[in-house]
């Protein structure tokens, strides 16, 4: 598939010049404004930008600043175009975040070459980030995992809860229903962040933990801990690690996946949307699975009774616009259950549900 240019020229002539000029090799995009350039990035998001720099209004400088401050097009990579070669102007076209700068009018070959450059180098960086971040995904998980590892069933449970989040936020996204506090990087990160939920059980007694039967008003006040004590680890990591946005989603998820929607839950007995969305949206997913999970204190609920749980919690337990969403999406959390098989097999029984 031809890679996308676009190019931002108040000239006319220049903009179809130089439109004309790649329109054999590329997809071509043409805007005379820094206005509507940034238009086009959001319907189409284009692989590179040819940027002017003279323009009024809204010059080059502040149309790439614009670009990036907006996490999804922050990436693109930028050449300026510029009839101006004074040093001051070259030193703040690199400062401001461009790739290059092209002396206008263009020659042709210069012009082809440096977009080639470019488009490679952005290719091999976006499959490094990929590479990286699926390395990162896969030691969150697995170290998640170990936090269950007594758990017949931790590794598709950790893979589980996070695919439901994913399910939902993406209903949710599609529905609109919270608006710019849910954006697909904000749900990218919930995502990355929901193997972290119950990371605080690490600080907690394998007896607790363990036991079969109910536990005694102490001992379930020591269970709670669970969720203050896997936020502060969190923040621990974060703060060593500030690069790592998700890791602020997994510590409110982590605290807060265990408050309810009426205030009754814990630890900080929140309400409503006093409450993380990212953490009103994994405790749907946490419940859920923990309803249709076995645990040491009792069987394994059908998909039907998880559900009719999740449905008779709305407005007390859950948000009722995520349980709006979870009724459009339950046959896909039935077949998740169904098709995800367990990623670890240890003897063993399984992890009271926190």
């Amino acid at each position: 598939m031809a890679k996308q240019i676009l190019v931002v020229d108040d000239n006319i002539a220049s903009l179809k010049q130089i439109g004309a000029q790649l329109a054999s090799h590329y997809e071509v995009s043409l805007a005379k404004s820094g206005a509507l350039a940034l238009q086009i990035c959001r319907q189409e998001r284009p692989d590179l930008i040819l940027l002017d720099v003279e323009m009024p209004e809204m010059d080059g400088f502040e149309a790439i600043a614009r670009l990036k401050e907006d996490p999804g097009l922050s990436a693109i990579p930028v050449i300026f175009l510029t009839g101006n070669r004074d040093a001051a102007t070259e030193i703040r076209a690199l400062e401001s975040g461009a790739m290059d700068f092209i002396a206008k009018p263009a020659n042709k070959d210069i012009l082809f070459h440096r977009l080639e450059l470019h488009l490679q180098f952005a290719a091999y960086q976006s499959s490094l980030e990929h590479t990286v971040k699926e390395l990162e995904n896969s030691i969150v998980t697995s170290f998640a995992e170990l936090i269950e590892c007594k758990d017949d069933n931790a590794g598709t449970h950790v893979l589980r809860t996070g695919k439901y989040v994913e399910i939902l936020g993406r209903k949710l996204l599609e529905a609109g229903t919270f608006g710019e506090e849910l954006s697909r990087e904000t749900l990218d990160m919930i995502v990355r962040a929901a193997p972290f939920h119950d990371i605080g059980k690490i600080g907690v007694s394998d007896t607790l933990l363990l036991k079969e039967g109910t536990l005694s008003a102490k001992e379930y006040e020591e269970v709670k801990k669970h969720t203050l004590i896997g936020a502060r680890f969190l923040q621990s990591i974060y703060e060593r690690t500030p690069e790592q946005h998700y890791l602020q989603f997994a510590k409110l998820i982590a605290e807060n996946h265990h408050e309810k929607y009426d205030g009754t839950g814990y630890p900080c007995g929140l309400a409503g949307n006093a409450i993380p969305l990212c953490a009103r949206i994994m405790t749907v997913a946490n419940v859920y699975d923990g309803c249709i999970t076995e645990r040491v204190y009792r069987k394994a609920l059908s998909h039907e009774e998880a559900c009719r749980i999740i449905l008779d919690g709305r407005g007390t337990w859950f948000d009722p616009w995520i349980v709006e969403a979870f009724e459009v999406v339950t046959e896909q959390f039935a077949r998740l259950k169904i098709s995800v098989e367990p990623l670890v097999k240890i003897q063993g029984k399984n992890l009271r549900h926190g």
